[in-house]
């Protein structure tokens, strides 16, 4: 269970949750009870919110467009809402206020998603918005914000919704890198809740907007996220649960499964020569794991430990590979031997890093980075990691093409959603297949196509498109249909493919989580 939420009268709870292989929105009851599916539809959603009447579910999803949808509460038909994120309802119900991706901005539209405007800008210093509150008078919006991806400390400001000023409420650490925050009000206008990790453990924690201060709510090994305050008094909701999982590799012609690890992993980056697989393993909040192993889940290698890792890319010959540490809320990239040896630190480059991949020759590295509240960048270096220079602005490079002359890249989140190229002479992001939501791509073995992944319910689809000098040839043509499904983003990329379709290898998440009720007198 994640994005979890309660209605205005405390008698329901919504949330996201897996069901094969795809985030959908639920609802139960808050004193228990079987859940109620909502959605079924494609893309990975999360909960935002209730509307004020308590009849309908507002939710955006994890990648994609930037689209609100609202969902009714006893199951229907969803409707789009708004073209933003993390909605809020004005008190009065009336509008609402929401966020972009790649924005510095705060928004506010009327109730029928039009006459947008733009509410605050965080230009000095640059900051990205994360999460709004809505004060009990409408008036002003309580916005977090941090100042690049990733980061563990959270800035508060009061942010005037007719006067269009900011007013700062001091900083929150969270001791975690942020996925996303689960802060919501106890005592609205005064005291807010949210999840941190202090000492390695994850509990709730209220925050004193007056004074500043910091106040631990609950205790134990944790982890406790989503706290929901109960409107009537009886006390906070909140989910407790731990997870679990496999990764595990699927041979497309024997149509043979292995488990490569029976953990919590993900990103999973595949071997140029089709031999290892490298993988995240996440022990708890704060500790995760870079490993190496045979695709048969034999020879098991540690290469790296620390409290934010993620996996990079493997070199053309298959004997080096590159991760990243977001421990200091400032990427450092590194280049290690498969074996564990000659590890070095990739030089300085702004913004956390999401994705990396070498150059064909293995001459360069193309390092494709997120900054304050603007799209991605792309920074070129040494194979090394010397010599960094700013490549192109405006989506994530993932595959080198053979020839050397470009590279394969995408934007996944915001309005310009889709498949691109970027050519070495010209240094832009030129859109192939607008519109396409996926995570990775990558060039087919025989170079005259590339491939990529969709998922809908209960499947997985690999298309390939013709193409050929910069130019794609023909539709997008159906690859490869799985007959079971995966999620596409857990913890970064949760899958990826050999070039000649072969072998998939993939994250299956799973845990236990459970809804709590902390009551006054505790």
């Amino acid at each position: 269970m994640y994005s979890a939420t309660l209605s205005p009268d405390g008698r329901t709870v919504a949330f996201g949750s897996l069901v094969e292989g795809v985030s959908q929105v639920f609802v139960m009851l808050a004193s228990g009870g079987e859940p109620l599916q909502l959605t079924r539809d494609e893309g990975d959603k999360f909960a935002d919110g209730f509307s004020l009447d308590g009849t309908e579910i507002y939710y955006g999803r994890t990648f994609g467009r930037d689209e609100e949808w609202a969902v009714p509460t006893l199951g229907g038909a969803p409707r789009r809402v708004a073209s933003g994120l993390h909605l809020a309802p004005s008190p009065d119900g009336s509008s609402f206020f929401y966020l972009k991706s790649f924005g510095r901005a705060v928004f506010h539209a009327d109730r029928s998603g039009l006459n947008e405007e733009t509410v605050y800008t965080f230009e000095n210093p640059p900051l990205m918005p994360i999460s709004i509150l809505p004060f009990p008078s409408g008036s002003d919006l309580l916005v977090a914000s941090v100042a690049r991806y990733g980061d563990q400390e959270v800035q508060l400001h009061k942010v005037s919704v007719a006067s269009r000023a900011a007013v700062d409420l001091g900083t929150v650490s969270v001791n975690r890198p942020l996925p996303n925050l689960d802060m919501v009000w106890e005592e609205p206008g005064r005291t807010v809740l949210l999840s941190r990790t202090f000492n390695g453990l994850t509990n709730l924690w209220r925050y004193n907007l007056a004074d500043r201060s910091l106040t631990q709510v609950t205790y134990g090994p944790g982890p406790d996220s989503w706290p929901m305050p109960d409107p009537a008094g009886r006390g906070i909701y909140y989910i407790n649960g731990r997870h679990s999982g496999y990764l595990t590799a699927y041979r497309v012609r024997s149509k043979e499964s292995v488990d490569i690890a029976a953990e919590a992993t993900s990103q999973p980056i595949i071997a140029p020569d089709g031999k290892r697989v490298m993988y995240i393993k996440y022990l708890g909040p704060n500790q995760t794991e870079l490993w190496v192993s045979d695709l048969g889940g034999g020879n098991k290698i540690r290469l790296a430990s620390s409290v934010s890792l993620n996996t990079g890319d493997w070199s053309p010959d298959s004997s080096q590979l590159i991760f990243t540490d977001d421990t200091s809320g400032e990427s450092k990239g590194y280049i290690v031997g498969a074996d564990g040896r000659g590890l070095r630190q990739i030089g300085r480059v702004e913004g956390v890093i999401g994705a990396i991949c070498w150059s064909a020759d293995g001459k360069s590295l193309y390092i494709s980075t997120l900054m304050r509240g603007s799209k991605p960048t792309v920074w070129k270096a040494n194979a090394d990691g010397s010599n960094v220079e700013r490549f192109v602005d405006g989506c994530v490079a993932w595959d080198a093409a053979p020839d050397g002359k470009y590279l394969l890249a995408s934007l996944p989140l915001g309005d310009e959603v889709g498949i691109y190229e970027i050519p070495m002479a010209d240094r832009k992001c030129i859109p192939l297949l607008p519109g396409v939501e996926t995570v990775y791509i990558r060039f087919a073995r025989d170079s005259k196509s590339f491939l990529y992944p969709l998922a809908t319910r209960g499947e997985v689809t690999f298309y390939r498109q013709a193409w050929r000098d910069g130019k794609v040839i023909g539709k997008p043509e159906v690859a490869l249909k799985l007959p079971f499904a995966f999620p596409l983003f857990y913890q970064g990329n949760a899958y990826d493919f050999s070039r000649d379709l072969t072998t998939i290898v993939y994250a299956r998440p799973g845990g236990q989580a459970d809804l709590y009720l902390l009551s006054p007198a505790q």
